[in-house]
């Protein structure tokens, strides 16, 4: 008898991925490119990619490695492994055993493994980055949404995370703290960290501290949960935000001994999936995580750029009537544009996502309305990344030139001009 097709092939979709698009990060990447190959004059201010260079001494390093060709260890390459402690040590002071790091193909998977194998709820703060919950949905994990406020920057508060706990105190949870944060570049301070550290603590909540855009911090002070709450933390990092790799998917987490058991867990997920990450890149990483002067110049004239463009951005949205905390770190802003509400309403615009399809549509400014983060959809709210510039050509003119507004006019022409036209928008 032949097979025949149900009336609908979703049916043999898992019931956890039905409906599912691409991630909206990537998907307003490829619109934006769509667009541009169209004619159309497009401000990419929606995918979070880092504008600068990977350091002239790591792509060196990845040339000299191109002949590495073996299977790694799954866990990675221990040259790699020590690196990565040794990076921890000498930038937060902790002590870890390289045996309890873990190497994985970007920290996007290895982020999804640890809740394929921790039996937990996923608890993150509203905003957060678009595919925590993505994946938690996935493999079927309840989600929990923590209620944030505005004047303590959107970000995960004691209070909140400990009215959620005391509900069902014994229930597992994996907390995700990202810092500096991906939607709203907020950094989290010293206090706010140890006051969270007590929470996590009581009821042995397993932490994710995400510190990808860690060498991104402004003022170049980042500081990890981990100082802490070190026995329940694992620390992600990688080089796709500070070091400019993104396409090289290279990331890592780092275990305390306390939590080897998931590292060994997940090692051996690793090895039926992934296998191993590129040898060359590994190599190569090595390379990046290691103390050298010119890495430190990079990182210097990184911050400074960023930091000015954020500084702008937040006074001229500001002055069109945004409601949004300073950016500290990372590529990002979050503006919110409630106090406009009725005037918006007046031309046809009473949430997010039409707000920022119309953005796109009379202006040419690609960005992510505040739902794909997890804001209420009605909520007119955006994340927009003010990376749309030659990175290379504004690292050069740093060495020699005042960061300053004529800088960023002149070096990041199309972020600046975003933003002027985004201001012009909104102040109709």
């Amino acid at each position: 008898m032949p097979i025949t097709q149900p009336r609908s092939p979703e049916v043999y979709l898992n019931l956890n991925v039905r409906g599912m698009g691409p991630s909206a990060t990537l998907a307003i990447n490829e619109q934006s490119r769509r667009l541009i190959t169209e004619g159309r004059e497009v401000y990419r201010l929606g995918l979070g990619q880092s504008p600068f260079p990977v350091p002239p001494h790591v792509r060196d390093s990845l040339a000299t490695n191109a002949y590495q060709k073996d299977y790694l260890a799954v866990k990675g390459l221990p040259a790699l492994r020590r690196a990565a402690v040794d990076w921890v040590k000498r930038t937060e002071g902790l002590d870890y055993n390289p045996d309890h790091v873990l190497v994985g193909p970007g920290t996007k998977e290895l982020m999804f493994l640890v809740q394929l194998v921790y039996y937990g709820d996923l608890v993150i703060p509203s905003p957060s980055w678009v595919s925590y919950a993505p994946q938690a949905r996935i493999i079927g994990r309840h989600i929990h949404w923590l209620r944030t406020r505005p004047e303590t920057g959107l970000g995960v508060e004691p209070d909140a995370l400990e009215e959620l706990c005391r509900r069902d105190p014994d229930r597992p949870r994996l907390l995700i703290l990202n810092s500096p944060s991906n939607p709203t570049g907020l950094c989290y301070s010293t206090d706010q960290l140890q006051a969270l550290a007590e929470v996590l603590r009581k009821y042995r909540v397993l932490a994710l501290s995400d510190e990808i855009y860690s060498g991104t911090h402004f003022s170049g002070e980042h500081v990890s949960l981990a100082r802490y709450y070190p026995e329940g933390t694992i620390i992600s990092n990688g080089l796709s935000k500070w070091c400019g790799a993104g396409g090289w998917r290279l990331g890592f987490f780092v275990f305390p001994e306390s939590l080897d058991w998931l590292a060994d867990a997940m090692a051996a997920v690793a090895s039926e999936t992934f296998t191993s990450t590129s040898a060359p890149i590994q190599y190569a990483a090595v390379t990046a995580l290691q103390d050298h002067p010119t890495m430190d110049d990079y990182l210097n004239g990184s911050r400074k750029i960023l930091a000015a463009l954020a500084d702008d951005a937040y006074r001229r949205l500001s002055d069109a009537g945004a409601t949004m905390n300073r950016s500290s770190g990372g590529f990002y802003l979050f503006p919110r544009f409630e106090s406009g509400r009725n005037g918006f309403a007046s031309r046809g615009i009473r949430d997010g996502q039409t707000f920022c399809e119309r953005l796109l549509e009379e202006t040419g400014v690609a960005v992510l309305p505040g739902n794909c983060f997890g804001r209420p959809s009605q909520e007119l709210s955006l994340r927009l990344a003010i990376v749309d510039f030659d990175g290379e050509r504004a690292l050069d003119a740093a060495q020699s030139e005042p960061i300053d507004e004529v800088f960023i006019r002149r070096y990041c022409p199309k972020v600046t001009e975003a933003i002027e036209r985004m201001a012009e928008w909104v102040s109709k």
